[in-house]
């Protein structure tokens, strides 16, 4: 199956957990409808075995915050 990018992260988020609600915005009206469909995007055990295993190989790089906003929201 072929899908926007987009839409597989946010059809990932939404086979995590069901109180997990990803808030993607947009200022474009085909763009939210394309946001919606990830809704009825259905991942395989199979697809998400793929994809973590393929964010497993990503290096992350620097820190999440700057250090001064670190500091002040105790993470």
């Amino acid at each position: 199956m072929k899908i926007l990018v987009a839409i597989c992260a946010l059809a990932w988020l939404l086979a995590q957990t069901p109180w997990i609600v990803p808030i993607p915005g947009t200022t474009k009206l085909n763009r939210l409808e394309e946001n919606i469909g990830a809704a009825d995007v259905e991942l395989t055990s199979d697809d998400l075995q793929e994809i973590e295993t393929a964010a497993s190989k990503i290096t992350v790089q620097g820190a999440r915050y700057a250090e001064h906003i670190e500091q002040v929201s105790n993470r």
